[in-house]
């Protein structure tokens, strides 16, 4: 699901709502003018749309503070956003920086023009070093440290920013159309008055930006849509990787002693794939010696930092990867632990191919959970399923597939193992 916030009665999301809708992807829209209140976390969701408003980001607002927590919350998962006008310039705060008053009204038909950035940005890259775009705005922003300035002009130099690498910024209106203009007009009647022609104007104006607004929100669609699984994960755990730790401060000695059972020697190369806070790093460390490699690999950043706080960065190179598509070369380890994962991954096929193509010949990956399949059955509620990948029966020809040899199985009460071997090409 996409969460469009809307500040004001017209504002809505428009040619952003319809390259949504064309893609597939549902999206529901907070009112926040009608006082329906803002979400209060960005788990489920698969983008964050911000729009305008008249309202100014620099000073207080009914929901403003909720927004902002969302914005932030947001950034922290990587979720996919998109701020327009009044939404970007709160995307700025969000970020770290500032949203002021401007120098004036812009209100309008006007060119800005690309930077060189967004030559290689995934929304921006195929749009004209020109673009004639509707203006409706008198505030602006200064952007936050590390952000990417995308599209500019001479009287409000931030028009388009990036933010990391799912976050976007528009100042003008590019998800306008004709029902925008015309909404725009009756509700702000002296601004449009500042533009002379503006509706008259319209849909000249309207049929030349079109494609590059259409392609824009497609290839926002499509990145949403590409990343969607990605982005769930992150949105989960991240606001869990603070507490992640404490919560399971039990399960530290049984994964010591899975690690044991992986058999490594001094001076090989560990890796552990869906690493979270890093608990079985030291064991991994310890195993293969000063002399050995260890990485922990995780998708979401904030469990990286948490496995930093508690000081696994001294023992092991911390990555943040997806599981299916690891940075490593071939044959760059010699074993693989992965706790609580392969079962998870979208594509658990893909995953192991993935795992045994970074494993060199005779390496072995390790596959534990510090509960029993029928424990964790019971936990939720519900009983074993006989489609469960890790029930022996569908996990030993899942890995010979993808050329690993099960050699050990376990599903004891209180954990759950599986080791096997990397068959030689």
């Amino acid at each position: 699901m996409i969460q469009v916030v809307e500040h004001a009665r017209g504002e809505g999301p428009y040619a952003v709502g319809a390259a949504l809708a064309a893609a597939g992807l549902p999206y529901r829209i907070c009112r926040t003018w009608a006082g329906e209140p803002v979400p209060d976390s960005v788990e489920g969701l698969a983008g964050l749309v911000v729009m305008g408003g008249p309202m100014a980001a620099y000073e207080d607002f009914p929901g403003r503070s909720a927004e902002l927590a969302l914005l932030v919350a947001a950034l922290e998962a990587e979720v996919p956003v998109l701020g327009v006008c009044l939404g970007a310039q709160l995307l700025a705060v969000a970020a770290g920086g500032a949203g002021r008053p401007g120098s004036g009204t812009q209100v309008g038909w006007s060119d800005v023009r690309m930077t060189p950035a967004a030559t290689s940005d995934p929304l921006f890259a195929a749009v004209p070093e020109r673009l004639r775009v509707l203006h409706w705005h008198s505030d602006t922003m200064d952007l936050p440290a590390g952000a990417t300035l995308l599209a500019s002009c001479e009287r409000y130099p931030v028009q388009a920013f990036r933010v990391g690498g799912s976050a976007w910024g528009m100042q003008f209106h590019l998800e306008a159309d004709k029902a925008t203009v015309d909404a725009f007009v009756a509700a702000f009647p002296e601004e449009a008055a500042i533009a002379p022609g503006l509706l008259e104007s319209a849909p000249i104006e309207l049929a030349a930006v079109a494609p590059h607004r259409d392609g824009v929100f497609e290839r926002f669609a499509a990145f949403v849509a590409d990343r969607a699984e990605q982005t769930a994960t992150r949105a989960f755990f991240t606001h869990r990787a603070a507490t992640w730790e404490e919560r399971f401060a039990a399960d530290g000695p049984r994964y010591t002693a899975a690690v044991e059972r992986i058999g490594l020697r001094p001076g090989q190369r560990a890796l552990d794939v869906g690493c979270g806070t890093g608990r079985a790093l030291p064991a991994l460390r310890a195993q293969v010696g000063d002399e050995g490699v260890v990485l922990g690999a995780d998708l979401t950043p904030a469990m990286l930092t948490a496995a930093r706080r508690e000081g696994r960065a001294e023992v092991a190179l911390l990555l943040v990867a997806d599981a299916t598509r690891l940075p490593l070369a071939t044959g760059a380890v010699d074993g693989i632990f992965s706790a609580g994962l392969v079962d998870h991954v979208p594509d658990p096929a893909a995953a192991l191919r993935e795992w045994a193509r970074v494993t060199a010949p005779g390496g072995v990956l390790l596959l534990f959970h510090p509960s029993g399949r029928a424990e964790r059955a019971a936990r939720h509620g519900r009983p074993l399923d006989p489609a469960d990948l890790l029930a022996e029966e569908n996990l030993r020809p899942a890995l010979r597939a993808a050329d690993w040899d099960l050699v050990h199985y376990e599903d004891a009460t209180h954990h759950f193992l599986a080791r096997a071997v990397r068959l030689h090409p």
